[in-house]
């Protein structure tokens, strides 16, 4: 078991930042290596860390290739990646080639080919490449993972997620992620929670998918399993819906949404909404979940998601653990943002999903 895990952190934008803010709170990991283009990026950092009393021994570096000897450092155990989407394949590919385990920002990758690169790349060099899904840690849905197992809505058929979130105002996200694309670039917040609970990679597998965009770029997409079941996807910043991520699970004995008002049904007992239905599926959280909330509240940590997702990466590493979310699902739900763009440009073509775990996943067929 290793005592300590030794982290460079690549990038030092806002995703950068709060990363670096959050892991003075948490134990049995240290920041030893930062890297970013922008001297000003660097220059915030130092001043976090001062503040914060950890400003020795962590190494600082900047300019375009800088980032490459933070991978090289024989000092860092786990490269973690807040850069641009387009360079998070690249990263974690380079960084895993040098001996290093990899935690890399939504989404993984920006093409089926880069996923595919993720995947083998993981598989011949033996490192361990998780992704930094925030939303799978969501309070909420870890109650409803835990009912799910203990088959409280029976058998789940359908789940709905999304990114909805009115961003007209920030033109700079909006133009990079939207307007050149056509289908979903962003899909991994609303797929993630839905491939947990539908056990896909595992159980299940997704094997084709629809998609149309309206007008503004407005997308929905919607996906099958080997088993016949369905996933709702839907994406849109460029309306002036409320924030939502849906979160709508549908069983056959039970039925359960997060946005816009959290609703719990279960056959043979009543209709809860709001707080009522988050009481009675918190009530489902196993013990160490329990005790990280109760923690991160007691820290006054700035995303409680955030903080459960990096205690359990760190435990995950220092036990030398398999991680959470996996390099097969981090390449399945990324490979989705090229694959929607496919068909909705086709006017809706059904495009069929790779299986990148090549088979390990082999469901019956319905």
């Amino acid at each position: 078991m290793n005592n300590v895990i030794r982290i460079g952190l690549i990038g030092l934008g806002a995703r950068g930042m709060a990363t670096l803010r959050r892991y003075a709170h948490i134990p049995d990991a240290k920041i030893v290596a930062l890297a970013d283009l922008s001297t000003s990026h660097l220059e915030d950092a130092r001043q976090v860390l001062t503040y914060q009393g950890r400003h020795r021994d962590v190494t600082l570096y900047d300019g375009e290739s800088q980032w490459r000897q933070i991978c090289q450092s024989e000092e860092v155990d786990l490269v973690y990646i807040c850069t641009d989407w387009a360079s998070h394949a690249r990263m974690a590919i380079y960084a895993m080639q040098q001996g290093k385990d990899v935690a890399l920002e939504v989404p993984a990758a920006m093409s089926v080919r880069e996923c595919w690169d993720l995947v083998d790349t993981t598989e011949q060099t033996g490192q361990r490449c998780t992704m930094l899904e925030n939303c799978c840690y969501d309070t909420f849905h870890l109650g409803i993972m835990q009912m799910v197992r203990q088959g409280r809505f029976g058998e789940v058929t359908h789940c709905e997620g999304a990114y909805i979130h009115d961003l007209r105002s920030d033109l700079g996200w909006v133009s990079y992620t939207v307007l050149d694309h056509m289908g979903n670039p962003y899909p991994t917040h609303g797929l993630g929670p839905a491939c947990q609970i539908l056990d896909i990679n595992h159980s299940d597998r997704l094997v084709s998918l629809v998609s149309m965009s309206g007008l503004n770029k407005v997308n929905n997409t919607l996906i099958r399993t080997a088993r016949g079941k369905t996933i709702l996807l839907q994406f849109d910043e460029r309306t002036p819906r409320p924030y939502s991520r849906i979160q709508t699970l549908c069983g056959t004995q039970g039925y359960a949404q997060k946005y816009p008002l959290p609703t719990l049904q279960l056959d043979g007992s009543p209709l809860l909404q709001g707080r009522d239905a988050e009481t009675a599926i918190e009530a489902y959280h196993d013990r160490e979940t329990r005790q990280l909330i109760d923690e991160g509240r007691r820290l006054g940590v700035e995303n409680l998601m955030n903080y459960i997702m990096d205690r359990h990466l760190i435990s995950n590493l220092r036990h030398e653990q398999a991680p959470d979310i996996s390099v097969y699902d981090a390449a399945l739900w990324s490979c989705v943002t090229e694959l929607t763009a496919l068909s909705a440009e086709q006017g809706g073509k059904l495009i069929e999903i790779p299986d990148f775990t090549r088979g390990k996943s082999a469901p019956r067929t319905s």
